[in-house]
């Protein structure tokens, strides 16, 4: 895609910095299926510090991540509950039940993005061989964007404690939280037995995601990763882009937040659109159903790439300017006054 298209798709879509790009190729690699690739190391043990955690482990994705950490936490038969919402359930292609033989058991989330504590409570199984064993709670943070209140997340690891429950956190964009928030990660993840970080949503590395826990938690998960074919060789490369990205990539995010409010209020002004949020770097656009593909072929022939649909996303990101977010309200607004000056001349003829 052309350097000066502006996408708005996702914050995945990212392209290393020249910095980054230096950065992996100076890297010292070693066979991290041995465990001595240095660099690999020196992230893993960077992230687990950073989060507060024993230990850490580089995965190639956050799905991997993530469906290392259920299979950890989890056993064959056993149960976690999860968000109808949230990506380990609804967009990780049934790993969790196909690999792991793990049932998930979905809750519908609130409006902020919360699973409400007493559906939690009526969710859990109970001792009888019935039913399946619950022994998980998974949370996302942030959840399309939202930020979850550290009082409900402190609420339900209590809960969950309680019941004798493990908590994973899918932190894909946890760094978001934190800047969002104005807390350390480590506060964040401090209520989870597990955290999945992505380093490629929003941070801009190309690749990777790390899974914190206790050692023994990582152990297992370990073992998980290689029989999902997710041991590499010389990660360094890989894992130098993830080092740079939390060195240089993190505060920054505040940038985007910025961007997403920009965008926000420049789309709040027309009639004939529904915007929601901004939450931290998404803002969400309900578009009447004839608009949808007008305005995607509108924007393409303007350079901007966006998931069109009649609930679109927009996020924004590293590669993403305020003068570029000031060009996409611009567009939008010449979109809809065109298509209002067509309705006028259509109801007057």
């Amino acid at each position: 895609m052309a350097a000066d298209v502006i996408d708005l798709r996702s914050d995945t879509v990212t392209r290393p910095t020249q910095a980054m790009r230096a950065a992996m190729a100076a890297a010292e690699v070693g066979d991290d299926v041995y465990g001595d690739d240095p660099t690999v190391n020196r992230l893993q043990q960077r992230v687990a510090d950073l989060f507060g955690k024993e230990a850490a482990l580089f995965m190639p994705s956050g799905t991997q991540s993530n469906l290392a950490a259920l299979m950890a936490h989890c056993a064959r038969g056993d149960e976690y509950l999860v968000g109808q919402d949230a990506h380990t359930y609804k967009y990780e292609a049934g790993g969790a039940a196909v690999l792991g033989s793990i049932q998930p058991q979905p809750i519908e989330n609130a409006d902020d993005g919360s699973l409400p504590l007493a559906k939690l409570r009526a969710a859990v199984k109970p001792a009888d061989d019935h039913f399946a064993r619950t022994r998980l709670i998974a949370l996302e943070n942030t959840i399309g964007g939202r930020v979850l209140a550290q009082a409900y997340i402190e609420d339900v690891a209590t809960f969950a404690r309680e019941r004798g429950l493990a908590m994973h956190l899918d932190g894909a964009r946890v760094f978001n939280a934190a800047v969002a928030s104005k807390r350390a990660v480590a506060d964040l993840a401090k209520p989870f037995d597990s955290v999945s970080v992505c380093l490629s949503k929003g941070l801009g590395a190309p690749v990777g995601s790390v899974l914190v826990g206790s050692r023994e938690l990582i152990d297992a998960a370990h073992r998980w990763r290689k029989m999902l074919g997710g041991g590499l060789r010389q990660a360094g490369v890989l894992a130098a882009a993830g080092l740079h990205a939390i060195d240089h990539h993190v505060d920054r995010l505040a940038e985007d937040h910025a961007n997403a409010e920009l965008l926000a209020t420049g789309l709040r002004s027309i009639e004939s659109l529904r915007v929601r949020g901004p939450y931290t770097n998404m803002v969400f656009v309900d578009l009447p159903d004839a608009d949808v593909a007008p305005l995607a072929e509108h924007l393409r022939s303007d350079g901007i790439v966006a998931s069109a649909y009649a609930q679109t996303r927009f996020v924004t990101h590293l590669d993403v300017t305020r003068a570029q977010i000031e060009r996409v309200v611009q567009s939008i607004h010449r979109f809809f006054a065109s298509r209002a000056k067509g309705e006028a001349r259509r109801s007057g003829s």
